[in-house]
């Protein structure tokens, strides 16, 4: 009694593996479709839409340009380098640049170098071209900022080829989370980030691929990014 048992519950299991999507019920074939396509989003590491937004990684900002961050040209390398190996991780890639042509009292021949600074980012000149590490960059947005007053956001730009601004074009495209990586942490990095906060997206800083003005400011800018609820971690974490 017992092997018969067993040979019948055999016979119905090699019937049910010899099932051909065509003999499926349909409601079945529609479920395992829909499991099909579906579940690699269900147990994606990082499911919501994420954008990459480079700030200001042009010469201007780097040794040799009017501006110059200690450790620009080397920050604008390992930009590149992770935009070569992790492009296909973002749904939206974002770069923005000083492009200034009469920005008033933001440029001044005395600056203070907290609301006044020296002519930078000059529309049109090779300083305010992206850095030359990130000249093959394919990049979705490119913002210009600060064209007629001081800018130092990325969100305070528009786009060059649809002049809207960059809050508009991240929310067409569903973008939820944004990392922010360039130069210098310590102004335009950060007032980015905090504008991103401010306007409801998820926020983190790769603190490997950014340098500050100083020291000083960029421990200040650490600060009042975190306080914000910034994520600060090194691009690998």
């Amino acid at each position: 009694y017992g092997g018969d048992r067993w040979h019948k519950a055999k016979q119905r299991q090699t019937k049910f593996d010899s099932w051909s999507p065509s003999l499926m019920p349909i409601g079945a074939r529609v479920v395992s479709a829909l499991f099909s396509r579906y579940l690699p989003l269900i147990f994606r590491e990082d499911p919501m839409p994420r954008a990459l937004v480079i700030v200001d990684v042009q010469p201007t900002f780097c040794e040799g340009g009017a501006l110059p961050v200690e450790g620009g040209n080397a920050c604008a390398q390992r930009v590149a380098d992770f935009v070569a190996a992790h492009a296909s991780d973002y749904d939206c890639i974002v770069t923005s640049q000083d492009w200034h042509i009469d920005p008033g009292s933001h440029f001044s021949d005395n600056p203070d170098f907290v609301d006044t600074w020296p002519p930078h980012g000059v529309a049109g000149t090779v300083e305010a071209e992206l850095h030359p590490a990130l000249a093959n960059l394919d990049a979705d947005v490119t913002i210009h900022k600060g064209m007629y007053e001081a800018a130092y956001s990325a969100f305070d730009g528009e786009d060059v080829a649809t002049k809207r601004p960059l809050l508009d074009l991240l929310r067409d495209k569903g973008i939820d989370s944004l990392d922010v990586v360039g130069l210098a942490q310590s102004h335009c990095v950060c007032e980015t980030a905090l504008d991103g906060v401010k306007d409801g997206f998820k926020v983190r800083v790769f603190t490997d691929l950014t340098e500050p003005v100083s020291p000083e400011l960029g421990e200040l800018a650490a600060a009042r990014m975190a306080e914000a609820g910034v994520e600060l971690v090194p691009s690998q974490a």
